[in-house]
């Protein structure tokens, strides 16, 4: 049913490719002045790409899920709306949308808008009628089929976790969102227990050996119920890939076992304050004064830094280098912080950053001034490794960042249809309006397509293969979807989605972090770009 419009869609994004390629490409290579000119066109260009991945996912979901008619209901629904911003104009903001003559491809894009199999597709009449009974079959517990659940232990991982997000999680979620308070380590430590922060760690270290597809499903049903208690796993899980990667043998046997019980936390401190995504100017340096390394200068951003055991730290070990070059990571252990004295330890203070979302873990300002790291934190015991090191680790980031989104994007639609449910006006439940439900419906398709995204992904991960471009689209694509379903929920929660005391207002102040963290939605789209402009030269 849908392949003659894929077919479409890949001629239209080819034309859009070869058109920015023209623009861009010396050599075979971006000219990165070049890019920086034509960055509108190369990020619609990017936005593009990402929705004709997602076109071809969903058909590919469909199909698998051809038994379900509130599947065969999402995907032409899917199909409708994708197809439209294609032909019409990409969104890449909710400010900003790319034209078509923006990225040289007019007489394509009208050419593709006439096509018969896209055309067919845009204009279903069956449209508002799909989205009703799309809404209709909705369940309340989950948006659509997931096939990866009929993988046994996925499922059991799924209902085990959904379970414990239900009656540890979710009561305790605004309650630590209003008023700004950590997730009790008891929450920590249960979790530990089901195996959260070791999901992806060799079994030979006490991890569980799973794959980013288990990493995707955990990620997204416990950010469900709160954001931050599903991001808890992220700083082990970055922490463990670093150590597996570019770790000695020490190392791994140190800190990997550690990391995957939950008896050693762990914190990232890369980011700094003048520096956001350029990594490659990061100033914080590390001397080593012949028994041990010492760290000064300043972190942002550090996630969960005072109740961690161990930090993260990117640090410039050459200090005539003013690149990515002669940066270092560290693995440094701390003290772990308490109540009023939440940096005990020599040579590091550090202050709270207040939030508007994303609250539980506390984030954190440092200053380091001659902090102490043995001679043996230097990762991989190799100065000058540091940026390739982290790199490596980026394409999980943003995987699991993508499933975080997913997760939010779940519960905001499910809250949202529960609400519309329940609530009556002008004699009906309001779902019954086709305002309403319209937003249901489109709120369903996009979490879907997020999803369908991540887990593609994911399993390229698992394969070995590189996928910085289908980790950049999925943690593109999704965070949006997390946006506008956060949006579209306080919409249809009306006055009371603007109340604290409903999650909606949590899940809105939450879904806003997800397009600026693990790089930020401009600069996800300037690596998708220039990721596919280059990958087929």
């Amino acid at each position: 049913m849908f392949s003659p419009a894929l077919v479409a869609c890949r001629r239209l994004e080819e034309a859009a490719r070869t058109a920015l390629a023209a623009r861009v490409l010396r050599d075979g290579r971006v000219d990165a002045a070049a890019l920086v000119h034509h960055q509108m066109a190369a990020h619609g260009y990017a936005w593009l790409a990402a929705n004709v991945a997602g076109l071809d996912a969903l058909a590919e979901w469909a199909a698998r899920t051809s038994a379900d008619p509130a599947a065969a209901s999402l995907a032409r629904l899917g199909f409708a709306d994708g197809l439209g911003r294609l032909a019409f104009g990409v969104a890449i903001s909710q400010s900003e949308t790319v034209r078509a003559a923006e990225m040289g491809i007019a007489a394509q894009a009208a050419a593709f808008a006439a096509d018969p199999a896209v055309a067919a597709l845009m204009g279903d009449e069956a449209l508002p009628e799909l989205r009703r009974r799309l809404v209709e079959s909705m369940d309340g517990e989950r948006l659509c089929a997931d096939p990866d659940l009929d993988d046994e232990s996925l499922a059991q991982m799924h209902a085990t976790l959904r379970r414990f997000a239900k009656s540890e999680i979710a009561p305790h979620a605004n309650a630590w969102h209003r008023f700004d308070r950590e997730i009790p380590l008891e929450t920590v430590e249960k979790l530990a227990s089901l195996g959260v922060f070791g999901l992806c760690v060799p079994e030979k270290y006490g991890g569980l050996g799973l794959g980013k597809i288990a990493m995707c499903v955990a990620s997204e049903e416990l950010s469900a119920a709160h954001l931050a208690t599903g991001s808890l796993a992220t700083r082990a899980e970055i922490a463990a890939e670093l150590v597996r990667g570019g770790g000695t043998a020490a190392q791994r046997a140190r800190w990997l076992p550690a990391l995957a019980s939950g008896q050693c936390l762990a914190a990232a401190c890369f980011t700094e304050p003048d520096t956001g995504s350029d990594l490659g100017s990061v100033a914080t340096r590390a001397v080593f004064d012949g028994k041990a390394w010492r760290l000064t200068g300043a972190k942002s951003w550090a996630t969960h830094a005072a109740r961690a055991d161990l930090l993260v730290v990117l640090a410039r070990t050459d200090p005539g280098s003013r690149d990515h070059r002669g940066l270092s990571i560290f693995l440094a252990p701390k003290p772990r912080g308490r109540v009023g004295d939440p940096f005990p330890v020599a040579g590091l203070r550090g202050s709270e950053i207040a939030t508007l979302g994303y609250r539980g873990m506390g984030e954190y300002e440092l200053a380091f001034d001659g902090f102490e790291v043995p001679a043996d934190g230097l990762l991989g015991e190799a100065t000058g490794e540091g940026f390739r090191q982290l790199m490596a680790t980026f394409e999980t980031a943003r995987i699991q960042t993508a499933a975080r989104a997913v997760g939010v994007a779940q519960a905001a639609t499910l809250a949202a249809l529960a609400y519309a449910r329940e609530r009556r006006q002008f004699g009906k439940a309001i779902v019954e309006f086709p305002r309403v439900h319209g937003k249901l419906a489109a709120m369903a398709v996009e979490t879907t397509v997020a999803r369908l995204l991540t887990r593609r992904a994911a399993r390229a991960k698992d394969s070995g293969r590189r996928c910085d471009i289908e980790a950049g689209m999925a943690k593109l694509y999704a965070a949006r979807a997390a946006w506008a379903a956060a949006d579209d929920g306080v919409q249809i929660h009306g006055g009371n989605g603007y109340a604290l005391e409903y999650g909606a207002a949590r899940l809105l102040a939450d879904a806003r972090i997800l397009n600026i963290f693990e790089g930020a939605a401009e600069i996800q789209a300037n690596i998708v770009a220039r990721g596919l402009l280059e990958r087929r030269n």
